[in-house]
């Protein structure tokens, strides 16, 4: 298998995090806009989550989630290039990873239904898990 194939799962989460960030941001200006808030009532840390609903709050605590588990995906992903380890069972694992993270940035960014956003966060941190685990047996040669 070509070691670059595992450069698609990764472009596709880097190209997620961009699209929940403007999402983001459309919702937040949107929201400011729609209420006319004077700037000095945003201007503390955290003032516009205090005011913000769920619909202009959870894209925001998505994109940070954003920069939780995918970080160590991004790790994995350049170690198993490096390493010259890319295979089949990575690139579909890593698929796995990016389609259950858009499932849930997609469910949290709408109507943000806990236990599904849970248990797709869950499938999609267990291929992160499933990765590490077998790129570090196959390191120390387990």
């Amino acid at each position: 298998m070509a070691q670059q194939a595992i450069f698609g799962p990764f472009f596709a989460t880097i190209f997620l995090t961009l699209l929940v960030w403007v999402y983001m941001y459309i919702r937040r200006i949107s929201f400011i806009t729609s209420n006319k808030f004077d700037s000095k009532e945003l201007a503390m840390p955290g003032a516009l989550a205090r005011l913000s609903p769920p619909g202009v709050a959870n894209p925001s605590d998505t994109l940070k989630n954003l920069f939780e588990i995918p970080v160590l995906f991004y790790a994995l992903v350049l170690y198993l290039f490096v390493m010259n380890q890319v295979d089949v069972v990575y690139v579909n694992a890593a698929w796995v990873f990016v389609v259950f993270r858009a499932l849930h940035s997609a469910v949290h960014c709408t109507f943000n239904l806990i236990i599904l956003r849970f248990y797709l966060y869950l499938i999609a941190t267990l291929a992160v898990w499933f990765i590490a685990t077998r790129a570090a047996l196959i390191h120390f040669g387990a």
